[in-house]
């Protein structure tokens, strides 16, 4: 069975306006810390991805940086620096650390998230 035929479930976690652009906020899905982003990229990009770095063992993702390196959008750790891909969750000083990344959808401004 192929992974995008699982079902997936969505769970409302705020108000797109809830997020100040260019900032993360810490939801809570299906009993994990997700951090979800809005990136004001002029296609209104709004990213999630787990909350916990590995490399310092805190749940601070949500509270990192955005920005983007190439072509990617990141979030900077706000301990060790390192940078986490927002489409893919890969971190690019250390892919062992990588996280998982979860789809995102806004609809009548609200943003939910599959987990």
């Amino acid at each position: 069975m192929s992974h995008d035929r699982l079902p997936q479930t969505w769970t409302p976690v705020c108000t797109l306006d809830d997020i100040v652009p260019n900032t993360g906020v810490c939801a809570l899905v299906n009993g994990g810390q997700v951090a979800v982003f809005h990136v004001a990229d002029g296609e209104g990009g709004v990213y999630a991805i787990d909350n916990f770095d590995p490399g310092s063992r805190a749940a601070v993702l949500s509270r990192g940086l955005i920005g983007s390196l190439g072509e990617r959008i990141v979030v900077a750790s706000p301990i060790y620096k390192h940078h986490f891909d927002l489409r893919t969750g890969e971190c690019l000083e250390a892919p062992e650390n990588s996280v998982s990344a979860y789809p995102v959808r806004v609809e009548s401004g609200k943003v939910w998230v599959a987990a």
